[in-house]
């Protein structure tokens, strides 16, 4: 596959994540909604990490420091939610 083709199906499923979490946050305000929106945003930044940023082919310790530096935000996130009910 070429890195334009690449690029392009990496740039619509992030238009599609970005519905999803946009969709899903207009449905309402419920524990499980805010869990999903947390996850897609995590995987948007999976997307970017190894996507656009091309870091499929870097080190295993860059990778899982740009990915889980996502996970710790939505888990900050997800907390001050739960701190807020």
């Amino acid at each position: 596959m070429s890195a334009s083709r690449f690029l392009l199906i990496c740039w619509a499923a992030l238009a599609a994540l970005s519905v999803c979490t946009v969709v899903l946050a207009q449905t309402g305000a419920t524990w499980l909604l805010s869990v999903a929106v947390l996850l897609v945003a995590v995987g948007k930044a999976w997307l970017i990490t190894d996507g656009f940023m091309e870091m499929r082919h870097a080190p295993r310790l860059w990778r899982w420091l740009m990915v889980s530096w996502a996970v710790v935000l939505a888990v900050v996130v997800g907390l001050t939610l739960v701190s807020l009910d």
